[in-house]
């Protein structure tokens, strides 16, 4: 053997020792996507270094999946694997729950009781068709602690390959998120307000249910006001976050002043409100209505925070359907689903973390919000769409109007959007500024610390229906369409952003963008892919070892 070969075989060996001692040393990960889709957000990293024992993370999508959900899968092991990189106490594990076909039917029926609900989804191979259940879930474990975390993101009216690059945007939110929840204490407290006709617990147990994983929450009842004003305000400012779904009953001075001074202190509160009565239920019931204004002595105070609920109702000829019983076939009862233009099925176009990436949200007898000028700064998070338009009240509402056809000269185009929630931040001015006080308070504040609120003009945004044992259905969920509208999770990011003192909200705005293949183009070209996937490499694989044997051949044949 020549010198120079000795010489060259020594060196590299030396560099591959030296390379292995520095790649020991000094670890680094490096992420060459064009969105940065592997970069962990510093929030997220904060969130996993707190993790001192070991968190396990048992992911379901393991199975025979079509190309979009095997890029769901993939995505979702190499986000995981940078978790672990980042803090090796992270374990997880991917796991096909229906491996064991002897134990399909109660692993199913276990997933349905964790309300971790299946998808059902058609394998395309060769043109045959198989039906498969998929289990888009992981559950993350961290002591006694466990929560679940959905990966595929329930949106409807898109494709499969829209759905997974969605899904894709919010997997490191999801996972962050529940991260927090297994491994954080509760620390701040939400003050479900009480005492003024507000909707029962069962009318939104499914948003307290989800909100509680991660904050404290207690009804807190005005009634004491009355008697005790100071002190009911005294006990309202230990909490940090004031809820008032839909009241029906209006609101006394001295209830004002309690709510007006917790804001003013940088409470902050989430208004869902019904400017105008009338109830879906007792319409289906008699099949007519009268749609009236509901004063609930509430309006100087949203006046001085800048805005003003109107007592007009929102048509949308981008609506939701409801079902309606549409004559007897036989002994069969016959239900058809019309659209039904008091019910917006309203989506954002805001780049604002708490309503990016959502899909349709369900508003039902919504009414406008107007935006006034102060020093508060106003972000509208929701609105109708522009075939929209408001209608005053009193207002004669008839389920027979399911059937007039709305006239596109009632809605034009650019008519003009309607605001239905709004996010508003800042220094707030209380509403009894150079005015009598309803009742002696020494520590009241004209102007106080920074705050937030979040008003929106539709009290059943946060309802959710109930089952046939009168327990909580999943917020967003309409049993009687079988659609899944996205007003938990709205309503959800509401709460963590006004509570949200770590930046875990604004993982939502991260953008990721899949290339995924064309599974029709695919099919059609089925032949000539395999040829360009599958035999062109290997042909540049042969060629190259080719002429490299006959390179080597001449060099050592001199």
């Amino acid at each position: 053997m020549k010198k120079s070969t000795i010489y060259t075989t020594g060196a590299t060996l030396i560099a591959l020792v030296i390379i292995n001692i520095i790649g020991n040393l000094v670890f680094k990960r490096f992420d060459l996507t064009a969105d940065h889709r592997y970069t962990l957000s510093e929030t997220s990293k904060k969130i996993v270094e707190r993790i001192e024992t070991p968190l396990y993370v048992d992911v379901f999508l393991e199975g025979s999946f079509p190309g979009e959900f095997k890029k769901l899968q993939t995505e979702t092991q190499q986000l995981l694997e940078e978790f672990k990189a980042q803090n090796p106490n992270i374990v997880f594990q991917f796991i096909n729950p229906l491996e064991e076909e002897s134990t399909r039917d109660k692993t199913i029926q276990q997933f349905y009781e964790r309300g971790m609900i299946p998808i059902n989804i058609t394998v395309n191979d060769k043109g045959k068709q198989t039906e498969e259940l998929v289990f888009p879930w992981a559950v993350v474990t961290y002591g006694t602690k466990s929560t679940k975390i959905p990966l595929l993101k329930n949106m409807m009216g898109v494709s499969t390959a829209q759905k997974v690059e969605s899904s894709v945007q919010h997997l490191e939110y999801a996972f962050a998120n529940g991260f927090t929840t297994v491994t954080q204490m509760r620390k701040k407290k939400i003050a479900v307000i009480k005492g003024n006709g507000e909707l029962h617990e069962l009318q939104i147990g499914d948003f307290l249910r989800n909100v509680k994983e991660n904050y404290f929450i207690g009804p807190f009842t005005l009634d004491s006001v009355a008697s005790n004003p100071n002190a009911t305000l005294k006990e309202l400012q230990k909490y940090d976050l004031a809820i008032i779904a839909k009241p029906t009953e209006a609101f006394t001075d001295s209830e004002k002043e309690v709510l007006d001074q917790f804001m003013v202190n940088g409470g902050k509160s989430l208004w869902v409100l019904d400017p105008v009565t009338i109830e879906m239920d007792s319409l289906m019931q008699s099949g007519e209505g009268l749609a009236i204004p509901r004063d609930l002595n509430l309006d100087d105070l949203m006046f001085k925070y800048g805005v003003r609920f109107k007592s007009d109702l929102v048509q949308d000829v981008l609506a939701c359907p409801i079902t309606l019983a549409t004559g007897q076939q036989g002994s069969t009862t016959q239900y058809n689903q019309y659209p039904w233009l008091f019910a917006p099925a309203v989506y954002s176009d805001s780049n604002h973390p708490i309503v990016t990436n959502l899909d349709m949200i369900k508003f039902d007898f919504c009414s406008p919000i107007e935006i006034l000028q102060n020093d508060i700064k106003k972000t509208i998070l929701l609105h109708s769409s522009n075939y929209s338009k408001a209608l005053g009240t009193p207002l004669p509402v008839n389920l027979n109007s399911v059937a007039d056809r709305p006239e596109p000269k009632d809605f034009p185009k650019g008519f003009g959007t309607i605001p239905l929630a709004v996010l508003l931040e800042g220094n707030f001015h209380s509403v009894y500024e150079n005015r009598i006080l309803p009742f002696k308070d020494d520590t009241f504040k004209a102007v106080g610390k920074p705050g937030k609120m979040i008003v929106i003009s539709d009290g059943d945004v946060v309802k959710n229906q109930l089952d046939k044992d009168f327990q909580p259905l999943e917020l967003g969920y309409d049993k009687w369409t079988g659609k899944m509208y996205a007003n938990k999770e709205f309503l959800l990011n509401c709460v963590n952003y006004l509570l949200d003192d770590t930046g875990l909200i604004n993982i939502r705005t991260k953008e990721v963008h899949l290339a995924l293949l064309d599974s029709n183009k695919v099919k059609e070209n089925y032949t000539q892919s395999q040829i360009i996937t599958v035999a062109i490499p290997l042909f540049i694989l042969g060629l190259f070892g080719w002429i490299f044997s006959v390179l080597r051949k001449r060099q050592y044949a001199r």
